[in-house]
């Protein structure tokens, strides 16, 4: 028993330590954390799911336009009740209690015709009915083959319009598959930057804390000799319970900068993520025109402009074919035969046809149709006229941005020399205050220069990398590799 309990009290305290032990904080670049919000985001999860939605509509629109082979049945169909039943001897109705039993089953292939927007059919139809009372007879009714079609002359193809629209749609999905990415990737950069920030302010925040705290030491020193005076002894305790309070406030702003990115990147929340901030970057100049041409050819705003003015045009011939005449043509051609054994009923079958042609002529309905066309033709102007304008706004959207990149690619160029420079001066300020030829005043105002400056070289990466992102958002094209973007769709599918 002592072995046992001992044995216990170290499995115990070894999963102690082990749950007590910190993890490893992991080294996230901005291309990781892209990586992993494209694979593990919730958006992503999203994005993928709202896609295959997309292809299984556009299957079963491909798959409408297949034959179909379908089998209808009614085993059992019992019926017990009085019919009112036509005597041709005395000329008169009765009322007959009759009982009943039967059953029938037809085998159909059919095809719709995308060209004119009918269909026709091949069927096979088999019927049994039994009298329950009586003579209790059984009788069989059989049409081997029949062939049919039917098709409408009013104007209005709905499948010619579905084979122009959706096409367009299911392009228009894949497209927005790939910008999604794109957005995830801006959402990622915002997300990664504002941990880079963090992890910056909390560093600068220590350095501060440990050099007010080390420059407080030395100016109580100095003080005690007469080399500071009172006012400058009291600037350096307040510069360091400033820097105690800035570090406090730091940790909680990194904190909470950690817990959103890793709720981002679906990561544990206890996990310790350092961001490796970029080193390297693109020297990469983006032509305007270009990306407003490879954005007219990739984006799909574009598709969906497209598709919008095809429904809009759809929706006019819909109300335009239902002004005037409505005609629906349908026939048939086939054999049929009965008998009261079933070993009969396929028996010279005996030729059947019919032919029938429907007209539906509109003669007073006070302007609805007529109103609705000029509806439809309304809307249709103003889809158009709207698209111009959206088509406008996004090639300005698009100028402008490229703009802005080529501008935060020079702007970070100054950043980065503007902090190195911030750096040395404070080195040399901190070197000469050591040695009592600078002042706390001049110190700080070092310190808050080099604060400055860093942050701003901060903000401008972040701005570079979020208009570089917003760029290939727009086009769908990567300019550094000189490449359209491109999503494995097949293995989204099979996922």
């Amino acid at each position: 028993m002592k072995k046992i309990f001992y044995t216990l009290f170290l499995c115990v305290l070894m999963l102690s330590v082990k749950a007590q032990t910190p993890q490893a904080a992991m080294s996230l670049t901005l291309d990781d954390v892209i990586a992993i919000a494209s694979e593990k985001s919730l958006d992503a999860f999203r994005n993928e799911n709202m896609f295959r939605t997309s292809y299984w509509q556009y299957r079963y629109f491909k798959a409408d336009r297949l034959p179909s082979l379908n089998l209808y049945s009614n085993p059992l169909d019992f019926n017990r009740s009085r019919l009112k039943v036509y005597n041709s001897t005395t000329n008169e109705e009765n009322y007959v209690f009759r009982e009943y039993f039967n059953s029938n089953a037809s085998l159909s292939l059919s095809q719709k015709i995308g060209l004119t927007g009918g269909s026709v059919f091949i069927r096979s139809d088999l019927g049994m009915i039994r009298n329950l009372g009586g003579d209790k007879n059984t009788s069989y009714n059989s049409r081997p083959i029949s062939i049919g079609f039917e098709q409408s002359l009013n104007g209005y193809n709905e499948m010619r319009w579905r084979a122009k629209i959706e096409p367009v749609r299911y392009e228009m999905a894949k497209k927005r598959l790939i910008q999604s990415k794109e957005n995830l990737a801006i959402e990622a950069v915002d997300k990664f930057f504002k941990q880079v920030a963090a992890q910056i302010e909390m560093k600068i925040a220590e350095t501060n804390m440990a050099s007010a705290d080390t420059l407080y030491k030395i100016g109580k020193g100095r003080f005690q000799v007469g080399t500071v005076t009172q006012n400058d002894l009291l600037s350096l305790e307040l510069d360091m319970l400033q820097a105690r309070q800035r570090l406090s406030e730091a940790k909680f702003t990194l904190q909470r900068a950690q817990t959103d990115l890793n709720s981002f990147l679906s990561l544990d929340k206890n996990a310790e993520v350092k961001c490796v901030v970029p080193n390297k970057i693109p020297s990469l100049r983006v032509s305007a025109d270009e990306a407003i041409t490879q954005a007219v050819e990739n984006n799909p705003e574009i598709l969906s402009h497209k598709q919008q003015l095809l429904a809009a045009d759809e929706s006019v011939a819909e109300a335009k074919s239902k002004t005037g005449f409505n005609t629906t043509i349908s026939a048939q051609y086939g054999l049929e035969q009965s008998a009261d054994e079933f070993s009969n009923v396929y028996k010279d079958p005996q030729r059947g046809q019919s032919f029938r042609v429907g007209v539906n002529i509109p003669i007073l309905d006070w302007g609805r149709k007529k109103g609705n066309l000029l509806m439809a033709k309304s809307s249709r102007d103003e889809t158009t006229i709207r698209i111009k304008q959206e088509r406008i706004d996004f090639e300005q959207k698009v100028h402008q941005d490229v703009i802005e990149f080529n501008l935060q690619a020079e702007q970070l160029q100054h950043a980065s020399l503007a902090d190195t420079v911030a750096q040395k001066r404070y080195d040399v300020t901190l070197q000469r205050f050591l040695i009592g030829k600078e002042d706390v005043i001049k110190l700080s105002m070092a310190r808050t220069e080099l604060e400055s400056a860093r942050s701003k070289y901060v903000n401008t990466l972040r701005g570079y990398w979020n208009y570089y992102y917003r760029i290939r958002m727009w086009t769908l094209y990567d300019f550094d590799k000189k490449e359209t973007l491109s999503v494995e769709y097949d293995k989204i599918l099979q996922q």
